[in-house]
């Protein structure tokens, strides 16, 4: 498993692309929760504790490098998922790529149900969570017939997938 701190690197150090697939309709990070509140709640919130994600995004995206992830969801929208879009709108604005893609249709394509990062389509980092929706650890794969699926699996959701804006608008 990746400790935190080479987790944040294989984030400062890709050359080219950084990916991910999102398939859970519910995260629960502890930074989040109050952001979460505020949204269901109606209040406004600036997502101060998201800033750092942000100002890694526009200097990556500065440098020529790209953030991309698609987000695989239930419809109706959970109330995670429609806090999600609504948070999106900064992290595009920063410049990473979020695309929709509704899980009927990724059950139709065959995408896996664990979410990963894909680093210049040859690091793959499999993510785990518990039953209470937090990450418990990430682990690095090197199994190249695995990193190959993956990169399968990335380019089918990103074929099928809806900008977030166009998503949003929907």
């Amino acid at each position: 498993m990746l400790n935190d701190d080479e987790f944040d690197q294989l984030f400062r150090s890709f050359e080219h692309t950084a990916f991910r697939l999102e398939v859970r309709d519910r995260y629960d990070p502890p930074y989040e929760t109050e952001s979460v509140r505020k949204f269901l709640a109606g209040e406004p919130d600036d997502l101060a504790w998201a800033e750092s994600w942000h100002s890694m995004v526009r200097e990556a995206t500065n440098e020529g490098r790209r953030f991309s992830r698609v987000r695989v969801v239930s419809v109706p929208l959970t109330d995670y998922s429609r806090f999600g879009v609504w948070g999106s709108q900064f992290t595009t604005a920063a410049g990473e790529d979020i695309r929709y893609l509704e899980r009927g249709r990724a059950d139709a394509e065959g995408l896996p149900n664990h979410d990963y990062w894909l680093f210049d389509s040859r690091a793959l980092v499999w993510m785990h969570f518990d039953d209470t929706d937090r990450c418990v650890g990430c682990e690095v794969i090197k199994d190249p017939t695995v990193i190959v699926q993956h990169n399968y699996w990335r380019d089918a959701a990103w074929h099928h997938a809806v900008r977030r804006d166009d998503f949003a608008a929907e």
